[in-house]
Parts: C-alpha cells; sequence; structure tokens
C-alpha cells in the first residue's frame, strides 16, 4: 500500500496546513488562538520521556494452568445457537462513525444455561486421575467468527477453576481471582449480577468450552454459576484488515506504519484493544501504554472513555501489541504479535474530556515501548501524528496539524478558543475510522514524539478526508487527576 496524500500540503509546509488543508464539513476555523499577546511559544519542558525497558520483564499468566483432564476429553453437552439473524448482522457491519468504537460481536441469550439451577443440570462430574472432579460444557453460535461467554458467578468452592479453551492459547482463572475481579467491579459501583460476570476470552472459532474443575472433596452441588449470554464475532482480525485494505486501496486514504520507519517506536506503544460492553456486545478500540516519570514499568494505558465507561468493561479487556503489517504494504500481521489478558484496573474516567487511564492486570510483553507525554500547550498550525488501528486492522498513521482547540458534548463537537477540552486536527495523509477511537496524537520535541491527546471522534474519515478530528487534550486531564499516577 502506497502512501496516499489529501490535497497539496507537504510535510514541509505542516504549519501552513490551517492555509490549505480544505474545508471540513461543520468545521469553523476562525481565529489562531494568539491572543493580544502573540502567538503561543512553548517551553516544551512539560513531560515525561518515553520509557523502553532494558531488560524486559519474563510474562507470567495471571493464572497458571494446572493438570486436569483434556478439554475434549471431558463429556461436554452442547448449547447450540442458530445463524445471527441477518438484520443483526447488518448493524454490526453498518455501526461505527468515524472516531467511534468498532463493533465486531453481538451479544446472543443462552436460554439453557441463563440460571444457576439450570446449568448445574446440565454438568456432567467425572473424576480425574490426579483427585480432582470435573464437569464442562461447550457452546456453539452457527457462523460466529469467534465467541466470548459470559459467566455468572454466584457461588464456587475453594479451589475451583475454570478453564476456557481460545485462540491465543487456553485461559485459567481459580475462584480467587474471579472474587477479586467481582470485588473491584463492586466498588466501582456495579450491581452485583454485573459484578459477578466474568467474559471469558475469544474462543477464535464458533464454539467455545467452559471447563469447571473443582477439588475431590468440594461438592458439585457448591458450584453455583451461568452463562446467560455470549458475545457472537462476526469478524476476525483478518477479517478487520482485509475490510480497512480494500476501502483504503478504493479512497487512497490510509498509511500503513511499516511504510514509515521513523514511527515504529510509536507504534511499540500502541495496542488495538478488543473489550465486551456492558450490552455483552464486542467492540475494536485503540489505545496508548504510558510512561510515568519514575520510568516504573507500570502498565499505565490510556484510551477514550467512550471505548471504557467503567471498570466492568476496563475488566473485560484483552490487547494485542505490535500487530502491524509484516512489510510495507503487506495485508498480512507481522510475526510477533502478542495478545495480552488479564483485563485492567479502571484509574480514571472523565466523559468532559472522554478520558479512559487504566493499569493494565496482565504483564506486558517483551518489546513494548512506554510512550512519553507531553502536557503543555500547543501552538496553532503544531505538527502532529496519530497511530491507530482503523476499523480494527494492522497499525496505521495519520499525519497532520493543530487546527486550534473544541468542545463536544453527546450531539457533537464545535470549534471555540483556547478553553476547550479537546485539540481539533485536521490530517494531510491517512485517516482515523471506526476503531482508532482513543488512539494518541502525538507532537515531535527533538528527536522523540510525546502524547498530547486521545481520540474522541470527528468527521475525518476515508469518505470525508478534508474533514476534522478532535482529541481529548492530555494537558487538562493530566493536570486534573492523571500527574497522580504519572508524576506522584
Amino acid at each position: 500500500m502506497g502512501i496516499a496524500k489529501h490535497g497539496a500540503c507537504p510535510l514541509a509546509l505542516a504549519l501552513l496546513l490551517t492555509a490549505c488543508g480544505g474545508g471540513g464539513s461543520g468545521d469553523a476555523d476562525g481565529g489562531n488562538g494568539s491572543g493580544a499577546g502573540g502567538p503561543v511559544v512553548p517551553a516544551w519542558s512539560e513531560r515525561i520521556e518515553p520509557f523502553e525497558p532494558k531488560a524486559a520483564p519474563v510474562p507470567t499468566p495471571a493464572s497458571q494452568p494446572r493438570r486436569g483432564a483434556a478439554i475434549d476429553a471431558v463429556r461436554m453437552p452442547l448449547i447450540a445457537l442458530g445463524p445471527l439473524p441477518s438484520h443483526l448482522l447488518k448493524a454490526v457491519a453498518a455501526s461505527g462513525a468515524a472516531g467511534a468504537p468498532r463493533q465486531i460481536g453481538h451479544a446472543r441469550a443462552l436460554a439453557a444455561t441463563a440460571g444457576a439451577s439450570a446449568t448445574a443440570a446440565l454438568l456432567q462430574w467425572q473424576p480425574t486421575d490426579h483427585g480432582t472432579q470435573v464437569a464442562a460444557l461447550r457452546f456453539a453460535s452457527e457462523g460466529a467468527r469467534g465467541l466470548r461467554l459470559g459467566v455468572r458467578v454466584h457461588g464456587l468452592p475453594p479451589g475451583t477453576v475454570l478453564r476456557f479453551a481460545a485462540a491465543h492459547g487456553a485461559l485459567v482463572v481459580d475462584d480467587r481471582e474471579l472474587q477479586a475481579i467481582a470485588e473491584r467491579n463492586a466498588r466501582a459501583g456495579a450491581s452485583d449480577e454485573v459484578a459477578h460476570t466474568y467474559w471469558g476470552p475469544d474462543s477464535g472459532t464458533d464454539e467455545a468450552t467452559l471447563e469447571i474443575e473443582i477439588p475431590a472433596a468440594a461438592a458439585s452441588a457448591a458450584v453455583r454459576l451461568a452463562v446467560p449470554r455470549l458475545a457472537h464475532f462476526v469478524m476476525t482480525a483478518a477479517d478487520a484488515e482485509h475490510a480497512v485494505s480494500l476501502k483504503a486501496a478504493a479512497a487512497g486514504c490510509q498509511v500503513d506504519l511499516s511504510c514509515q520507519p521513523e514511527y515504529l517506536d510509536q507504534g511499540r506503544s500502541v495496542a488495538r484493544m478488543t473489550y465486551v460492553a456492558e450490552d455483552g456486545n464486542a467492540y475494536y478500540c485503540t489505545g496508548t501504554l504510558l510512561n510515568d516519570s519514575a520510568s516504573s514499568g507500570t502498565p499505565y494505558f490510556l484510551s477514550a472513555q467512550h471505548c471504557i465507561p467503567s471498570q466492568v468493561v476496563a475488566a473485560t479487556l484483552e490487547t494485542d501489541w505490535f500487530y502491524r503489517s509484516a512489510r510495507c504494504g503487506s495485508a498480512q500481521a507481522a510475526a510477533g504479535v502478542r495478545r495480552v489478558r488479564g483485563g485492567a484496573t479502571l484509574l480514571y474516567a472523565a466523559a468532559g474530556s472522554d478520558t479512559a487511564f487504566m493499569r493494565l492486570n496482565g504483564s506486558m510483553p517483551a518489546g513494548v515501548i512506554y510512550a512519553g507525554s507531553y502536557y503543555g500547550s500547543l501552538p496553532l498550525g503544531q505538527p502532529l501524528a496519530g497511530v491507530h488501528h482503523a476499523d480494527g486492522g494492522l497499525q496505521r498513521l495519520s499525519l497532520g496539524a493543530l487546527l486550534g482547540y473544541g468542545s463536544c458534548s453527546q450531539s457533537g463537537c464545535s470549534a471555540v478558543d483556547d478553553g476547550g477540552d479537546y485539540l481539533r486536527l485536521r490530517w494531510y495523509q491517512g485517516m482515523t475510522e471506526p476503531g482508532s477511537s482513543g488512539s494518541g496524537a502525538f507532537v515531535t520535541i527533538g528527536a522523540r514524539r510525546y502524547l498530547v491527546g486521545q481520540l474522541h471522534g470527528g468527521n475525518a474519515s476515508c469518505d470525508n478526508p478534508s474533514g476534522v478530528d478532535f482529541y481529548g487534550r492530555f494537558e487538562r486531564s493530566y493536570h486534573q487527576a492523571l500527574r497522580r499516577w504519572l508524576s506522584p
């Protein structure tokens, strides 16, 4: 895929972008924000440096698999659903606007396992050769490109382990982890029912299995759980990339990050997010790993509040790292893509600046870079870059400049003076799409780049390349709250 350009603004003229970038639909470009005192000239000192660990920690899973009966050796009653109705398939395919989460899955109800008693009646317990008891269930949803099971835990005997078969390797969680997740959800204000629902990993196929293992002395009647619904995925990562590649080829609107090697370090800080919303639907967004002033290696992660609005949703988060093309222009993913599970602990969320700031619970893979951040003011016309997963596909790059500031609400965004909580950008190379939501905008200071905001939304897209995007101003969220963690 070649690098597409919109308009006649070369990189060297980025500071003049407001004059040659074209008029965005509904965008007000008036004013240069300089005020009576002249243009803003930043000192560039208000920043946290990026951090690349010299010796990456050895990844350790959130829970260690224990020896047990193989999933395919256990008697597993099948709970099967037919294909997703066509009107729901169309609704998922058409969902999302530029800068919005990309819906990839739809919730489906499971009547057979909706309650604990009905689920218990289906479980066929049998002993294992190492002194435990095991039972399992198999779920199928015809035509699914992946499934995530929503398991509601009412009660489990001590020592219980839940095991899920998944596309990226089996996932094992025990009763203590499940209780910790439920307590974290409850402290954040979730109802008891929602707090005690655990979403398993993506199965990667139209079937998913749940295995339950308990100690030999435990009473099977003490296992009280249900699976009232699942998330039926309508696309895989390859499907998402195929869709965005077709759109990019037709419109000439996307820039493959691998074609711009000077931005690959930013790509090592950016992850594609997969999560399940409280309604059971599944989505893609984008987020950025941030460094703190002590370079502690704490996996602080920034995205948009409209992607991760609550602790319950944060608990379902899975992140994909190094998800970029194998080479410039390729539609194939490079080797070494890593998925991190375990969800996240939501530390701060604010609708006013569309900020979701969290700490990832899983261990970071070797090779990541903790991005630097800049929490000072920016001059108008400042060149900026965005790194994101448009439509959930491989990493893309957008290049543009700051037009001014904005104010956003549920009814939309508009241009305002410097008092706005959002940066207002126009791109001259590369566009954002659904799935880019929450991704970072970076400013270059010297030889390094620093995050200055996260994508809220806008009307810039492959269909509207002269449109404008709005990013929550990192300087606002930093001074309001994030400094507590990033610069304690």
